[in-house]
């Protein structure tokens, strides 16, 4: 590498690091997935049970446990779970840009690689996916890892042991979510492009079929290091909790779910419009970058058209399910960036492109700027909506003077760029924008998003010694309780959860109270005496109520009701 190609790496990853690390720490786990996570990894390390996890009294199937693990070792190296919950999402992402950014690299040349890496970090999904606690940004490393692995082997090599790596990172994919076997599909594209002699392919030597069928036994010892144990403890014990656990994970939540979700039910073609919006602004290139496929189809240029196939595969398998959510095609994202990379660097300098680019940059500073200024005048009836919902007050005003100033800021920006700098005026944008929303929206909104206020709001109500009861409770309301607490089931309806929690408070009553919300399900309830307000987080009404507001609820044959 050149000088220059090490100083333009080092700028890239400066920005990557403060684009992806603004706001850290400066807020609590927030709904929907967060707090669910974070409990669940709080409950391993209280615990000590790391192979079924809890979420309250309850075994929690939805998902494997390695996410969960990953949790709770940055907490150990940490000591803070504010500090540490978004830690392996940042690394996560940091680390796949650098692959991407290596690849990329050897392919073609350090500058692709740097355009490669670019393309991912300015494409929203990924930077809004990375500053969130969820599976997916580990999820994106580990497959980006394993095409990495692949492609050192398919493209570059040949490199066994590179192979061997790739197969085992799918098989912890897999165990991470279930759907982290997804880069093995590129062995498909790979084994037609062997049989018709494209270019750019490793020269793997023949009769080597013992050293292909050793990456198999990569995949599955990966899985086992984790299913059989829990195979081992949840077939072993008689305990019915575990054989149900069993089911779910293995079944319900990976080929049921898949085959007949019973959620997020999207048309085929939704995913087409992922790209072309989430994927902004490096899907802006996507039609300049046609031509130069299309040209390397007709050469047979491996190098660009396994990555493109591997990228339609992932589109494909999804888009053949009913149940779709954007996120799913995450893992994909990078393929098609080193697919596009040889090319961005010549596309930058197209006077069509850079028109785009300057539009799309002027139209959305425009947007920000214009929805500050009518924010701070009181218009349009989205901030008194916002401000009511969220029970912010006067500090309100530092959201609407954010988004004046990144927009004021990214269009004197692209004034003085104009069009042959729009790509540097486009950078500034993404990079205040998400310096904006990590440095303001946070901690603004942590007190709303979060439960941790309205849980501390309810022990200063309730006393020291009171024991809080919890039902019709949320994940964050037990994650982030003050002192003592007890909790009725989360899966239960909230009726049965109402039931069960009158029976504890009849055993001592002059010291447990209830904390619920306010909803149709639990309407019984006397709001008028026995209830105090305690608050609003994530758009729920909380109360604190003791024996009197339940004096309506009595049993009856099918439950609880009036």
């Amino acid at each position: 590498m050149t000088t220059a190609d090490r100083r333009a790496a080092l700028a890239l990853f400066t920005l990557a690091l403060l684009v992806l690390a603004a706001g850290y720490g400066l807020r609590d786990p927030w709904p929907a997935d967060e707090p669910r996570f974070v409990l669940v990894a709080r409950q391993m390390v209280e615990s000590g049970d790391f192979l079924f996890p809890h979420r309250g009294s309850e075994l929690y199937p939805d998902k494997p446990p390695v996410y969960f693990w990953l949790l709770s070792l940055a907490y150990g190296l940490v000591g803070s779970w504010r500090w540490s919950f978004l830690l392996p999402s940042l690394l996560s992402a940091l680390g796949t840009l650098a692959l991407v950014f290596d690849l990329g690299r050897r392919l073609w040349s350090p500058r692709a690689g740097v355009w490669a890496a670019t393309a991912v970090l300015v494409s929203l999904q990924f930077v809004y996916q990375a500053k969130r606690a969820q599976i997916d940004p580990t999820l994106v490393f580990l497959t980006t890892l394993a095409f990495y692995g692949l492609c050192r082997h398919l493209l570059l090599g040949p490199h066994w042991r590179w192979y061997l790596g790739a197969c085992f990172a799918a098989g912890v994919g897999v165990v991470t979510k279930g759907v982290g076997f997804l880069p093995l599909l590129a062995l498909l594209p790979f084994a037609l492009m062997a049989r018709r002699g494209w270019q750019g392919l490793a020269p793997v030597p023949a009769g080597s079929g013992l050293r292909w069928s050793a990456g198999v036994l990569a995949f599955l010892g990966a899985i086992a290091l984790w299913l059989v144990p829990v195979l081992a403890v949840g077939l072993g014990s008689g305990n019915p909790e575990h054989a149900e656990y069993l089911d779910n994970i293995l079944f319900k939540q990976t080929a049921q779910r898949y085959a007949d979700p019973w959620h997020h039910h999207e048309p085929f073609w939704y995913f087409g419009q992922v790209v072309l919006l989430f994927w902004l602004p490096f899907s802006l290139a996507l039609p300049w970058l046609l031509a130069p496929w299309r040209a390397a189809w007709r050469a047979r240029d491996a190098r660009v058209w396994l990555p493109l196939a591997w990228f339609a595969l992932v589109i494909v398998f999804f888009s053949l399910s009913s149940g779709k959510r954007d996120m799913y095609i995450l893992p994909a994202l990078p393929a098609l960036a080193l697919a596009a990379a040889p090319f961005l660097d010549g596309l930058s300098r197209r006077r069509g492109f850079r028109i785009v680019v300057l539009a799309f940059t002027g139209l959305l500073s425009l947007v920000l700027l214009a929805g500050g200024l009518l924010a701070l005048n009181g218009e349009p009836s989205f901030e008194a909506r916002l401000v009511r919902e969220r029970g912010l007050g006067a500090e309100a005003h530092w959201l609407w003077w954010m988004l004046v100033a990144v927009g004021g800021s990214s269009l004197l920006a692209l004034a003085i760029a104009r069009l042959r700098h729009s790509l540097v005026a486009c950078a500034w944008l993404l990079a205040s924008l998400w310096c904006g929303y990590g440095f303001v929206v946070h901690p603004l909104l942590d007190d709303e998003n979060s439960a941790r206020t309205v849980m501390q709001r309810a022990r200063d109500l309730a006393g020291p010694d009171a024991t809080l009861g919890l039902v019709d409770w949320k994940e964050q309301n037990l994650l982030q309780a003050v002192g003592p607490v007890a909790e009725f089931g989360f899966r239960r309806p909230p009726a049965e959860q109402l039931g069960r929690a009158r029976a504890w408070m009849a055993g001592e009553p002059s010291t447990r109270l209830l904390l619920v919300q306010a909803s149709p399900a639990l309407e019984c309830i006397d709001l008028d005496q026995g209830a105090r307000r305690v608050g609003t987080a994530n758009r729920r009404d909380w109360w604190l109520l003791d024996e009197r507001a339940l004096v309506r609820c009595r049993a009856e044959p099918g439950g609880w009701g009036d």
